[in-house]
């Protein structure tokens, strides 16, 4: 088992294939592709030609080498051209009995010391190792979609797989510059076994007509930062493909967040798998295209949302982060605010973290110092509520807290004047119930910013049963003023991000639990195969675990789905008093300031 796998045959030339040849070629291996398609061959040396073209344009490789790499790469139709390799890696249908035929003809081609890989991302790697007559040389070799550009390899040993050939494996993995991370054999391993938890829940929102295709994509791009919105990335995976691997999820753990979302099922059936065929969630210019059209359920823009009421003083009501970020939101944007706190003290402090925000600004050039000083006029910083008197718009960013939310808006609602707008900033607490704490509920909609609110572009507009259409329009007329991204949902736990972030984080605490993985390798497996701008227990550690923990005994409480029951660990480290990075200790340990 210590070959230095010279020659390697990949079989199977679709997007995935083609893609882990060029890395092999582009790497020195002498790289033998199979498909029974000769259509599919010619088109993998086609892409290969041009991605190496491109190479040479952008001056990533030379004439030489990529002429070298072309000479590397040779194309079958017949299996036996495996014969010489010392390492196998399939990509063939995901389906057992494909691969399993597969395995069972490579024993007889190729030598007893090669080993064989499967690519699979949600079938059991030990189930097909049992079908070969030598299951210590079968592994899992996951690739992530472009493997070219995408850093992670997922190495996947079963119970029989012998440990030479996944150290033999592992260091190629490193050879090609990718970033190997070992895992057991589980459906969707570690990065697919978080991600398609999220893609599917995904779906499940849209197909309960909680919200539109693009107010889901563009919040979890928005607040999250995610390179593509879940439906959007369900198209791209394909939606035949993202059942396959749930179904395989599901079997495996019996857990409801994994039964495939029936809208998923429906497409499928329909021949509407994505990007692939032309259409899926959303529609294409064409089979294979990433141009987005416009379709029946595209938006019509704010045309039908009906006038709002206008809007030219603001009061935020609070004294810490959120509340000053807001406050500095609405004043950049010209609006006259008013910033209360319980004290003048309060206030005033308030308001000079915003003159610190405003001064970090000017100092990266992004602001004037006249526009600073306009910015700070229009703030009045006060002690009372009372001040909210003359107010259009009353925004509230204080404690995460229904009591201390509900009292505050019983004084709004004899503070402000009629027909002013009543917004909460809350994150997980029934808007419903702060309303009724009013006489005006018509008046009172959810505004959930997200931090830091300056940067943040986000902004989840929650409107109740007994919101009014005008006040709906109203604060999405705003948000457009303030530059934010105003995204509708309705009056629900979580809302769009927290009810599809949270269970995400929720189960790579219990991948931990269940000591499946690393804190590291689940991090960076999240970070380098799907894109993600932090890994699930450094984004953990920032939003704080109490909060988070806080978060998921909500979204449990309101739909009462065993998966959703927070992750033991995180209930223990809460009650240790390890917060995260606020405290020194989280899932990792942090130097004191």
């Amino acid at each position: 088992m210590d070959t230095p796998f010279s020659t390697i045959a990949v079989v199977g030339l679709g997007t995935m294939g083609t893609g882990i040849a060029e890395v092999l070629a582009r790497a020195g291996r002498e790289v033998i592709g199979i498909d029974i398609d000769d259509a599919a061959a010619r088109q993998a040396v086609a892409s290969l030609e041009a991605s190496t073209a491109r190479a040479v344009r952008r001056e990533r490789m030379t004439q030489e080498e990529r002429r070298d790499a072309l000479a590397r790469f040779r194309t079958f139709s017949d299996l036996q051209a495996a014969a010489e390799a010392e390492l196998v890696i399939e990509v063939v249908p995901e389906t057992y009995e494909i691969k399993q035929q597969l395995f069972r003809e490579l024993d007889a081609i190729v030598s007893p010391t090669a080993v064989l890989a499967t690519g699979t991302n949600a079938l059991s790697v030990t189930r097909l190792a049992a079908e070969s007559q030598h299951p210590e040389r079968v592994l899992g070799l996951h690739f992530f979609n472009p493997a070219p550009a995408m850093k992670l390899v997922e190495v996947v040993s079963s119970v029989l797989t012998a440990p030479p050939a996944v150290e033999a494996v592992t260091a190629l993995a490193k050879e090609l510059g990718k970033e190997p991370v070992a895992v057991g054999d589980r459906p969707g391993f570690v990065a697919d076994g978080l991600l398609f938890g999220y893609l599917n829940q995904a779906a499940a929102m849209y197909e309960a007509n909680y919200a539109s295709r693009e107010d889901i994509d563009a919040a979890m791009k928005l607040g999250c930062g995610l390179p593509m919105g879940p439906l959007a990335l369900l198209d791209l995976i394909g939606i035949d493909t993202a059942r396959t691997v749930l179904e395989a999820m599901y079997s495996a753990s019996h857990d409801r967040l994994h039964a495939p979302a029936p809208v998923l099922g429906q497409l499928a059936a329909a021949g509407l798998t994505g990007r692939k065929s032309g259409r899926g969630f959303y529609t294409y210019a064409e089979p294979g295209s990433q141009s987005v059209v416009p379709d029946a359920l595209t938006p019509a823009g704010d045309a039908g949302a009906g006038a709002g009421r206008t809007v030219r003083s603001v009061g935020v009501a609070g004294s810490g982060t959120m509340a000053s970020g807001i406050a500095e939101v609405f004043a950049k944007a010209g609006y006259d605010v008013v910033l209360a706190a319980r004290s003048q003290e309060k206030a005033d402090t308030a308001k000079a973290r915003i003159a610190k925000s405003l001064e970090r600004s000017v100092a990266k050039g992004r602001l004037t110092a006249g526009a600073r000083d306009e910015t700070l006029a229009r703030i009045t910083a006060a002690g009372s509520l009372d001040s909210f008197a003359g107010v259009d718009l009353a925004v509230e960013a204080v404690a995460e807290d229904l009591l201390v939310k509900q009292q505050l808006f019983a004084t709004l609602d004899k503070v402000c004047r009629p027909g002013a707008v009543l917004a909460t900033t809350t994150s997980s607490l029934p808007v419903v119930s702060i309303a009724r704490a009013t006489s005006r509920p018509e008046d009172v909609i959810g505004m959930h910013f997200f931090n830091p609110a300056p940067a943040m572009k986000l902004v989840e507009v929650v409107r109740t049963v007994l919101t009014a259409d005008d006040v709906h329009a109203t604060v999405r007329e705003v948000c457009g003023k303030v530059r934010k991204h105003p995204v509708d949902c309705g009056d629900r736990a979580g809302f769009i991000v927290n009810a599809l972030l949270f269970p995400y984080l929720n189960n790579a605490i219990k991948m931990v639990e269940e000591h499946y993985a690393s804190l590291d390798d689940i991090d960076a497996a999240m970070k380098l195969g799907g894109g993600y701008p932090m890994g699930p227990f450094e984004l953990l550690d920032v939003v704080g675990l109490d909060v988070s923990l806080a978060i998921e005994k909500v979204l449990h409480s309101e739909f009462r789905d065993p998966g959703l029951a927070p992750a033991p660990l995180l209930e223990h480290l809460v009650a240790a008093g390890c917060l995260g990075r606020k405290t020194g200790r989280g899932f990792r340990e942090y130097a004191r300031r």
